[in-house]
């Protein structure tokens, strides 16, 4: 039989990036691949053990209250999220973060990629006769966000400015002549520490940023997947901004170590946070009860902000230091390589100036090495579709949040591709 398929059933099932990504990933750490490849892709955490036994002392609390335990399992929630949880996180931000908000302001959502769906599609698209576009102020930005749009043509991304960082680094920078350019907006996004590179753009970028998004009258969306304050894998200076109504943050308990849990939490305007939860209802009924039930009283009592500065920040900034450590030791000071400034989330972005072929072919070989890492291109997105920009086939995103010994022999394999690579031109 042969199908004929919607121009947005299309769109939404074609095999993009992020469908390659977590393929690769599934397969890598529950498939045939398992103990296998070595895997440097994916957005996975760690299992930290002292927050492993977190969780399962947890779990084992829902467990021992059989009423409580049925509930969670047996009833829905409605679709904004379990009312309890929602007064707990608004209660954490108006007291720990100052922020002006209340239950009403928090919807819960199946994960933050789910969150950003419902946003975008919300806030960006045709509107009238306009096409509101989602503003991207530094292009790589994050690989999952780059399917999403119901909308054809969704997103606006900007390159950024290269600063040179010593022999072997640099950092981007948002180039806000090219921001403030860009017409027709529905909202600006970005990820903070930006997902690929561990960029942070600092309190000052932000604040222009939501000064543009005020001027613009639209919103800042902000994912703090990788962010303050939880996991808060921030090694640099950096604040959480003060929540008002120009500003949607979503936070994930993903990255704290709960990726199975899908749950990640909207803080917005109330019409914003309604109509996510509208959005909830009509695509899947309502939301994940594990999750909000094992992190509701751990948000209740601080003990996930604690973890998140006691154990989880510092284990993360751990790994990017061993890391850039391997990066230094197998490249060398003679071999044509950059790092991004490791300044947060879980990779290290290496940009190949000279890289004889694109990073997607790249990836190819290293996979027959059984080595995953994502290509850069992937992240280069919503720019013009004749823009020529070398610097798109020359990067790689590299996770370190992998044991120590698959880090390692993983970046030792990549270098001996590289150098082989370079010998044979």
């Amino acid at each position: 039989m042969q199908f004929q398929f919607s121009q947005i059933g299309a769109s939404l099932s074609r095999r993009g990036g992020i469908v390659e990504l977590m393929d690769d990933l599934g397969e890598a750490l529950s498939g045939a691949g398992q103990g296998e490849m070595r895997m440097l892709g994916g957005g996975n955490p760690a299992a930290i053990p002292a927050v492993q036994a977190v969780w399962r002392s947890r779990l084992q609390e829902i467990m021992s209250d059989a009423d409580y335990c049925d509930r969670v399992l047996v009833q829905y929630d409605g679709p904004a999220g379990n009312p309890a949880f929602r007064e707990i996180v608004a209660d954490c931000f108006r007291r720990e973060f100052g922020w002006n908000v209340t239950a009403r302001n928090i919807t819960v959502t199946a994960g933050g990629q789910m969150a950003f769906f419902q946003l975008f599609n919300l806030l960006g698209g045709v509107s009238g006769n306009i096409t509101r576009k989602v503003l991207l102020p530094i292009v790589p930005e994050y690989i999952g966000y780059s399917d999403q749009g119901v909308c054809p043509e969704l997103y606006a991304g900007c390159l950024p400015e290269i600063e040179l960082q010593g022999d072997h680094g640099f950092k981007y920078r948002v180039d806000f002549q090219r921001v403030e350019a860009v017409e027709s907006l529905g909202a600006i996004a970005l990820s903070r520490p930006t997902n690929p590179s561990g960029n942070v753009l600092t309190d000052g970028e932000v604040a222009r940023l939501r000064e543009l998004a005020r001027r613009r009258n639209v919103p800042l969306l902000l994912d703090n997947a990788y962010g303050l304050p939880f996991p808060g894998a921030i090694f640099t200076a950096a604040k959480l901004p003060t929540w008002d109504e120009d500003l949607v943050m979503v936070f994930s308990l993903s990255k704290l170590g709960l990726p199975g849990a899908r749950t990640a939490i909207v803080v917005a305007h109330e019409e914003i946070a309604a109509r996510v939860a509208a959005m909830n209802a009509v695509i899947g009924l309502a939301n994940n009860n594990m999750g909000q039930a094992i992190a509701g009283p751990l948000l209740k009592n601080r003990e996930i902000l604690r973890l998140s500065r006691e154990v989880i920040q510092p284990f993360y900034r751990q790994r990017a230091t061993l890391a850039l450590e391997v990066v230094a030791q197998e490249f060398g000071d003679d071999f044509p390589y950059r790092v991004h400034a490791a300044e947060g989330a879980f990779f290290l972005w290496i940009w190949f100036p000279e890289l004889p072929i694109s990073s997607r072919e790249l990836y190819e070989r290293l996979k027959q090495r059984n080595v995953l890492l994502v290509p850069g291109e992937y992240f280069f997105y919503g720019l013009p579709n004749d823009l020529d920009w070398p610097h798109r086939q020359q990067c790689v995103r590299i996770t370190f949040s992998q044991s120590e010994q698959t880090v390692v022999a993983g970046l030792r394999i990549i270098a001996e591709e590289l150098r082989q690579l370079h010998d044979s031109v």
